[in-house]
C-alpha cells in the first residue's frame, strides 16, 4: 500500500473564546508534537485529502484541554473566523509523521477493509468509523448469510487481535455474544 501524502491528525471541535482558538480533537498519538508552537497544519476531509482551498494553519500556542487540545492559529484572529472552522479535518505531510509500526493504521484507511473472525471466517466490511466515548469504533457490515446488517466493534486491544494494511484485512475478537 502506498503511504498517503497527508495524514489526518485532528479535527476541530469548535471555537472557544473570544481570541479565535479552537477545540480540537487529536486524531494522533502525538499531539504534543503536532500542535506545537510553529507547527503548520492543513485543511482536510475525512477520507485524508486536502480540501479544496488548501488552507494552511500555523500553530501559535497549543494546550491539554478536556479530552482534547486548546489550539490558537495565526490565521483565526477571532471567534467568528474560528466557527468557519468547526467540524473540519486537520492534515499534516505524511512525510512529517513517524512510520507506522507493522500492525497500525491511519483511520481513513479503515472504511473499506475485510474483516474476519480468528477463525479465518469473514464478518464484512468497514463502512464507517466512529469517535466515541469509549474510543474509535468501527461499523462493519456483515457478509452472508447476515448482508446488510451492521455491528459495531470497538478498536482496541481486546477486540482487534491483527491488522494488515498491505491486505487490507482486520481479525477481530468480539465479545461472546455479541455476533448472535
Amino acid at each position: 500500500m502506498t503511504t498517503p501524502a497527508f495524514i489526518i491528525v485532528g479535527r476541530v471541535r469548535k471555537a472557544h473564546g473570544v481570541r479565535g482558538e479552537v477545540v480540537v480533537e487529536p486524531i494522533t498519538d502525538a499531539p504534543d508534537a503536532v500542535f506545537a508552537s510553529g507547527r503548520r497544519v492543513f485543511a482536510g476531509t475525512a477520507s485524508g485529502d486536502l480540501a479544496p482551498s488548501r488552507a494552511e494553519l500555523h500553530v501559535v500556542t497549543s494546550r491539554p484541554f478536556n479530552d482534547g487540545f486548546l489550539v490558537a492559529f495565526t490565521e483565526l484572529p477571532d471567534r467568528t473566523v474560528a466557527e468557519t472552522w468547526r467540524g473540519r479535518y486537520l492534515l499534516v505531510p505524511a512525510d512529517e509523521v513517524p512510520a507506522l509500526d507493522d500492525d497500525e493504521v491511519y483511520v481513513h484507511e479503515l472504511p473499506g477493509m475485510r474483516v474476519e473472525l480468528a477463525s479465518g471466517e469473514l464478518l464484512g466490511t468497514v463502512v464507517a468509523t466512529y469517535e466515541l466515548p469509549q474510543g474509535l469504533a468501527i461499523d462493519v457490515r456483515r457478509g452472508e448469510p447476515r448482508n446488510g446488517e451492521s455491528v459495531l466493534l470497538l478498536f482496541d486491544e481486546r477486540t482487534i487481535a491483527s491488522v494488515d494494511r498491505e491486505s487490507r484485512r482486520i481479525v477481530v475478537t468480539p465479545p461472546e455474544g455479541l455476533l448472535e
